[in-house]
């Protein structure tokens, strides 16, 4: 797997929600925070205006897509001004939908959605509290999502989760490809000598790499390696494998029933005891203990 798309894959648990709202002028409607998910607004039709408390609103316009890594709190409305009315709303909550019928007239009409996610990736930490994205890869995945959300047909129940699957993909690459950013994972994942020796460890984090040996695979040499990537990434090159291979064992533990001596060979140990010694070190309880709590 590519980075990326190894992040998404180890971050991302459950089932993605998303409801299709209508909306009438004026309106204006709170979400509240979701702890553990990440939020997300796209804007089919339309304008409406972002407002968060601790910084200055900002007109969405329909291809529009807003993602908030942290599921912060927020509030949309037609207007900066309209006072926002009734409590704040869920997008989690099963009744999201029903709880705002189709007006008459519709002004503005969105996607309102989250993602659960879990061992989040320092990649995904780096990001802004609020990151603004729209393109033609975004545009399409948007409207494939929205056509299935109209009109459910046989299929859909499988199609709607992987389309979700398929924005946050292309949100969080359309931001990191179009950063300019200098330092932290932006910069990580288009600098080719990070982004070369990153790949190799995630794709083959069982390998007994040493800083040498992947500084070898980006044409530098150790000490000149080691600094670039401990910059951009934000740890040192074995650091950051030693947490990967732990991250990638709880996903393991949690998803699959696979015996602790497989996990312990898939994450880079020959025997069962130096991986349980890792794994508590990291995860401040034993492996199979992780796995029962499940």
């Amino acid at each position: 797997m590519d980075v990326l798309s190894d992040v998404v894959a180890v971050m991302r648990t459950g089932r993605p929600v998303v409801a299709r709202v209508a909306w009438e002028a004026p309106w204006a409607q709170r979400f509240a925070p979701v702890p553990g998910a990440s939020g997300f607004q796209v804007v089919l039709e339309g304008t409406c205006w972002l407002l968060r408390d601790d910084a200055d609103p900002v007109e969405l316009r329909a291809g529009d897509v807003v993602f908030l890594p942290d599921g912060r709190g927020h509030v949309l409305a037609d207007r900066p001004t309209t006072p926002v009315t009734g409590e704040a709303c869920d997008p989690n909550a099963p009744d999201f939908a029903v709880d705002h019928p189709a007006p008459a007239h519709p002004t503005t009409v969105t996607l309102c959605g989250a993602y659960e996610l879990r061992d989040v990736h320092p990649l995904l930490r780096d990001l802004p509290d609020t990151v603004l994205v729209s393109g033609p890869d975004l545009r399409a995945a948007v409207t494939l999502l929205a056509g299935e959300l109209d009109h459910p047909r046989l299929g859909s129940d499988a199609l709607v989760p992987a389309l979700l699957d398929t924005l946050l993909v292309y949100l969080l690459r359309t931001w990191f490809t179009g950063s300019d950013r200098t330092t932290g994972w932006a910069a990580a994942l288009t600098d080719p000598v990070t982004a070369t020796a990153l790949r190799h460890l995630h794709h083959d984090p069982a390998h007994p790499w040493t800083v040498a040996e992947l500084a070898a695979t980006t044409g530098l040499s150790r000490a000149p390696f080691a600094k670039r990537f401990t910059a951009l990434v934000g740890r040192p090159p074995l650091t950051y494998l030693t947490w990967w291979r732990m991250t990638t064992a709880a996903r393991l533990l949690r998803d699959t029933d696979a015996p602790l001596a497989t996990i312990a060979r898939r994450v880079g140990y020959a025997s069962e005891f130096a991986f349980a010694a890792a794994f508590k070190r990291a995860h401040g309880t034993a492996p199979g203990r992780f796995r029962r709590a499940r």
